[in-house]
């Protein structure tokens, strides 16, 4: 089993920047590949960024450019980079990890855009 524990979200105005991170713990040999996810008032929960097992980066259309996501798969750990926020990206942000066949997901970290 694996635990994920996400932090740094918050309140930023429009153009500003956050950094998200996302610790997992358990059984962190076994993950294949870290996603984050993000889900907005009313809506289902959305990709945002992705490493897949072999280790190359995805975004979302709505983030590529402005998102950057890095991932430390012998600590567990990963961070989401967020520059140029738009109201747009206020959303409840998760992590999410596969490890074989079941996924795993955190307790999301709420990033707020507004001015």
């Amino acid at each position: 089993q694996v635990q994920l524990m996400e932090s740094g979200g918050g309140l930023v105005q429009p153009g500003g920047s956050l950094t998200l991170s996302c610790e997992a713990t358990g059984d962190i040999s076994s993950i294949q590949n870290f996603g984050w996810y993000r889900q907005a008032p009313g809506e289902s929960h959305k990709i945002v960024a992705w490493i897949a097992h072999d280790g190359r980066e995805n975004y979302a259309s709505a983030v590529t450019g402005r998102f950057t996501m890095v991932m430390d798969k012998a600590k567990g750990t990963s961070h989401l980079q967020m520059d140029n926020l738009k109201p747009d990206d206020t959303a409840v942000y998760y992590c999410n990890v596969g490890v074989g066949p079941k996924f795993y997901w955190g307790q999301g970290t709420q990033v707020t855009v507004s001015s």
